[in-house]
């Protein structure tokens, strides 16, 4: 039996609806092939594909990442703006590809607009130049009467693309990035391009490169504190060697937010000792499971265990609402994503339907549960210990809902969930809206759907209430207020 308490005035925070953000990159058949395919029958008129659209939809994106990832270290934006005959084919080094530049700034604005999504872009700090970058805010963001826009209304956008978001380079941390940097010529360098580009709009928001160690974030940080917004953090992950592959997958994330905590605390600290005012939020703007392929297009293949970590993930971003401020899953189609297609159709990943109804069924307001469960030891994460039940309450209080987030870690034995209202008033029904599969391995495939989310009602529910959770399922509960 496990136990969860929740106090509706035990509040954490407002979750950011940016954490539901997604990443596309020119890798694979992310974009080329994915959601952009102007030869396919399935596509609409500017070479969308309309499945994908409808599926990305399906996620309520509230912003878009792009155009890498690695790729954007050798990406000049100019090339892939203007007429489409007109665009040089280059050789792409980031991935060892050549790059035909026809999905470029416009296309990936007109997506957004079609998606109602908010873009971020990423800045190119490997290859390109200050200039350059303060170029491409202009070209996006100012209305008229400078030598950019008017070449972006040539292009055949009048109105400014207005773009908050904007990245300072990519992981100038790692030796694989194209213009790699130490923390020290980095936090130079991307002070002066933050000065630029806030000089051609000062309403831009800017996201500083973090390298997921302390000592670069602390020395990056001192110096652009002042003039950032977020500072980034990368996370992927598999199992741990020698260790259950299924346990191993699920302990991760508890280690990723472990990390993360002490980056807000690092956070908080340079801006007290910056007298920075404003606050500075983390993004943790790629993350995802990813261990099988490295090759292939990075062409994944998730499976049910991968499901649950996705949900844990998303739970445990929202738990941590006052430092997170934006994520954006890598990628959205076809890459390490949660949306597969090929020239005749697509399908959805096991990993689609923890972020859809993440999105879907979630208060704005996340509340401290306190949770009593059963637990297994994590060393190899540097955990003593890792719980068999994730939980995230949340609260809706224009709707008068309450959402619990549950995941039943353990692979074959149920969980009893004894859930005690300490303060608030249930209504007598709800419904649990259930993510479950056989095995830890099944995975879903071109029409097949070994993993879906299906729909159940509650019924005679009271200030506490027994639920039963499935092994190997994620679990929503969503409660009426009185």
């Amino acid at each position: 039996m496990a136990l969860v308490k929740i106090d509706l005035d035990r509040r954490i925070g407002t979750i950011d609806r940016k954490v539901y953000g997604m990443f596309v990159e020119h890798l694979g058949r992310c974009i080329y092939g994915g959601m952009y395919d102007p030869g396919s029958s399935l596509s609409d008129e500017n070479g969308f594909r309309r499945d994908v659209l409808e599926a990305a939809r399906g996620l309520q994106v509230p912003v878009l990442r792009y155009p890498g990832g690695n790729f954007v270290s050798g990406y000049h934006w100019i090339d892939g703006v203007g007429p489409k005959e007109k665009r040089p084919v280059r050789p792409e080094l980031a991935w060892n590809t050549v790059e035909t530049n026809q999905f470029g700034t416009n296309e990936f604005i007109q997506y957004c607009r079609d998606l109602d999504t908010e873009p971020y872009l990423c800045a190119n700090l490997g290859s390109g130049t200050m200039d350059e970058a303060a170029a491409w805010v202009e070209y996006c963001n100012r209305a008229d009467g400078t030598s950019y826009a008017k070449l972006r209304a040539e292009h055949g956008f009048a109105r400014p693309h207005e773009v908050t978001y904007w990245g300072l380079g990519n992981e100038m941390y790692g030796d694989w990035q194209i213009g790699h940097r130490n923390a020290q010529d980095y936090a130079k360098l991307a002070r002066e391009y933050g000065k630029m580009m806030k000089g051609v709009d000062p309403s831009i928001k800017l996201v500083l490169c973090g390298a997921q160690n302390l000592d670069w974030d602390r020395h990056v940080l001192e110096r652009c504190a002042d003039i950032v917004e977020y500072i980034s953090y990368h996370v992927y992950w598999g199992p741990t060697e020698g260790e259950d592959p299924h346990f191993s997958v699920l302990a991760q994330p508890y280690a990723s937010e472990r990390d993360l905590r002490f980056l807000w605390h690092l956070i908080e600290q340079v801006r007290r000792d910056r007298r920075v005012d404003h606050p500075i939020h983390i993004a943790l703007d790629e993350w995802n499971v990813w261990y099988r392929e490295y090759g292939n297009g990075l062409e994944e293949r998730y499976d049910l265990t991968d499901a649950l970590a996705v949900a844990i993930y998303m739970n445990m971003m929202r738990r941590n609402c006052q430092a997170i401020g934006m994520a954006n899953l890598a990628q959205m189609v076809n890459v390490i994503a949660p949306i597969f297609t090929s020239p005749e159709g697509m399908f959805l990943q096991t990993i689609y339907h923890p972020l859809r109804l993440a999105v879907e069924k979630t208060g704005p307001v996340a509340l401290e549960a306190h949770v009593e469960c059963d637990t297994y030891a994590a060393d190899y994460v540097r955990l003593p210990e890792v719980p068999y039940l994730d939980v995230l309450a949340s609260v809706d209080e224009s709707a008068n809902k309450l959402f619990v987030s549950l995941v039943n870690l353990s692979a074959e034995e149920s969980q009893a969930v004894d859930v005690v209202m300490q303060s608030g008033d249930l209504g007598s029904s709800g419904r649990a809206h259930v993510i479950a599969g056989e095995a830890p391995e099944v995975v879903n495939d071109f029409g097949v759907e070994r993993v879906v989310c299906r729909t159940e009602e509650l019924a005679e529910l009271s200030a506490r209430f027994t639920y039963t959770l499935p092994p190997l399922a994620h679990t929503v509960l969503e409660l009426d207020l009185r």
